[in-house]
This record gives structure tokens, C-alpha cells and sequence, in this order.
């Protein structure tokens, strides 16, 4: 018999996240008070962006062969920090007004060569209102993805090295308009900054960025986040995991994942205070100490595959208190 796993993991239970948060208002209202913007993570955008730069141009009279140390040992924690403020500009959390976080995030976007922020947030914002729901949750792996991967290890690496290619592949089930002005901003912008590190800098300093891009969700311990985050990987198993490692400290504290997914108007340097301050409720959940461990499990544990997540067939309404949750089409 095959022990190949053949389909996802199936819920009736309502998104977890919407359950959670209002049991933790009602006994720790006190929480609300951490909500609020943190304009001074465009300080951080601009030092990240600035690194990045800077490390092209010290590689452009460099071997080509150190390229790619750099970019894994380097260059993959700046370019998955620069994914995190994406993160928090596709959630509003830097200034009060939707433009200035457009704009910070095409900022961060710059050293990744794809110009993805700007569409990102409208998947992202359908992520956290339909977590499971296969035609609006883009964070899901497609029917044909999981089935193709399955549990095989190298299928598993190959999967990981090209993550970003399979994310894209995903957005065509989901009915989201994939162009407007906004995107083609993004585009412009990225286009002219991607032509002006060629010349000014050199190619180098252009294939860095793009391995340093790779790198950050992919084939490395960074990339062990996207697993962290949903996948089906600790027993007995929750939608959504947490990590307290020490890479939360250059990567703005994105580990805290539950904490987010339950509150996430408030921003990344405010999120280890929500556990503080409700730990009754984060403590008795399981969490990750190690991407590293992390990935190694998830390639070689047969057990595990792009299966391992909870899909929901419909939405199910959050009931009120002493009420059963109600399906609803």
C-alpha cells in the first residue's frame, strides 16, 4: 500500500483566530491598547534597502563564486526582514493613511527584483479574513501542487527553491483583479530600479539581489517560516503555530504568528506583548524553537507534505457565547 497522502486536512470548525481573539478581549480588554501604527519602521525599510545596496556594491570587484555565500548568508535575512515589512505595510501598520504604505512597501519591495508588494496585500488581506478556504486563501497550496510534491523529499527542496514561482501559480484561482494603476506603479518603479543596479552597480550586484530573494523564502532555515506558519507539523495539531526562536530578533519579531493572526492591526514590535499579556492562551498552544530543525523535519519526514494543512469547505460563522458555530454557504 502507498503512503503517499492524498488529500488535506478537512474542518467544520470556524477560523480559530476569530474564535481566540474575542475570548482574550472579554478577559484582557487591556490588549486593545496595544493596536496602533509604528512610523518608525520606515526607518528600518530605509536601513534594509541600504544594506542591500551597499553589499551589492562592495560584490561588484568581488569573484563571481562569492555571490552566492553572500546571498545565503547575508543577503537571504535582509531580503526576508524586507519581506516582513512588506508584511506590516500590507496590514496599514506604518502611517494612518493607505498611500504612504503603498509606498513604503514598493520601498521594500526594490531589492527583490519582482515587484510583488502591492499585490501581496490584497492576498495577504484575504488570507487573514478566509484562512482555509481554498478559492480565497492564497497561502494554500493548489490541488495540483500538493499532488505533484506529495511527501518526496527532493520534490520537497525543488518545492522550496522555487517557492515564489508555485505562490504565483496560485493566484489565478483566487478572482482578484491582477492589474491596476497601483500594481503598475510597482512595476515602473521596480523596472527602473532593477536597470539602475545593472548599470551603476553591475550584474553581480543584480544576480545577488535575486539569489538573496530566493534564498529568503526558500532552500534555507528563513524559508522554514512558511511551514511554521499553517503546516500541520507538531501533534496534536493547530491551523496556526508559532515561533519563539532567536531569528525573531532579524526578522521583527514575525515568529509570533498566532499572536498576529489573532490581532494584526498591531504592529511587529508590540506583538510579543500580546503573549505577555494573555498568556493563558499562547502558552498552552505549541509552538516552533527552531526553523533549522524546522526544514529538515518537514524535507525528510514522510509524514509530512503540502497535505499537512486544514482546508475548510465553507465558512463557518462565529457563534455567539454557549452557541454551536453555524456553517454558512
Amino acid at each position: 500500500m502507498s503512503n503517499k497522502p492524498t488529500d488535506f486536512t478537512w474542518s467544520n470548525e470556524p477560523n480559530p483566530h476569530h474564535v481566540r481573539v474575542r475570548q482574550i478581549l472579554k478577559q484582557h480588554p487591556e490588549v486593545k491598547q496595544l493596536i496602533g501604527k509604528n512610523p518608525y519602521t520606515i526607518f528600518m525599510i530605509i536601513g534594509l534597502v541600504g544594506a542591500q545596496v551597499g553589499i551589492s556594491w562592495w560584490l561588484q570587484d568581488m569573484s563571481w563564486w562569492l555571490v552566492f555565500p553572500v546571498a545565503y548568508i547575508a543577503g537571504a535575512f535582509i531580503s526576508h526582514a524586507l519581506w516582513v515589512m512588506i508584511h506590516e505595510t500590507s496590514h496599514g501598520l506604518l502611517f494612518k493613511r493607505k498611500v504612504p504604505n503603498l509606498l513604503a512597501g514598493i520601498l521594500a519591495n526594490l531589492p527583490h527584483i519582482f515587484a510583488s508588494s502591492v499585490s501581496f496585500q490584497r492576498y495577504h488581506l484575504k488570507h487573514h479574513a478566509h484562512q482555509g478556504e481554498h478559492d480565497l486563501d492564497a497561502d494554500l497550496p493548489d490541488f495540483w501542487e500538493a499532488k505533484l510534491i506529495s511527501n518526496n523529499p527532493f520534490n520537497k527542496m525543488l518545492w522550496f527553491l522555487f517557492f515564489p514561482v508555485f505562490q504565483v501559480t496560485r493566484t489565478a484561482r483566487l478572482n482578484i483583479a491582477l492589474f491596476d494603476r497601483w500594481v503598475a506603479i510597482n512595476w515602473i518603479i521596480q523596472i527602473a530600479f532593477n536597470v539602475a543596479v545593472i548599470v551603476f552597480i553591475g550584474p553581480k550586484a543584480f544576480v545577488y539581489m535575486l539569489a538573496s530573494f530566493f534564498f529568503s523564502v526558500g532552500l534555507h532555515p528563513l524559508g522554514a517560516r512558511w511551514i511554521q506558519e499553517h503546516y500541520l507539523t507538531l501533534d496534536p495539531v493547530q491551523e496556526t503555530y508559532s515561533y519563539y526562536g532567536p531569528l525573531n530578533k532579524v526578522a521583527f519579531n514575525v515568529g509570533y504568528h498566532n499572536e498576529h493572526h489573532d490581532f494584526p492591526s498591531i504592529p511587529w514590535n508590540k506583538l510579543p506583548l500580546i503573549k505577555s499579556k494573555a498568556p493563558s492562551y499562547y502558552d498552552s498552544l505549541l509552538s516552533h524553537q527552531s526553523w533549522s530543525k524546522l526544514i529538515f523535519n518537514f524535507i525528510f519526514n514522510p509524514k509530512l507534505s503540502l497535505y499537512s494543512r486544514v482546508l475548510r469547505k465553507e465558512k463557518v460563522k462565529i457563534a455567539k457565547d454557549n452557541e454551536e458555530p453555524v456553517a454558512t454557504a
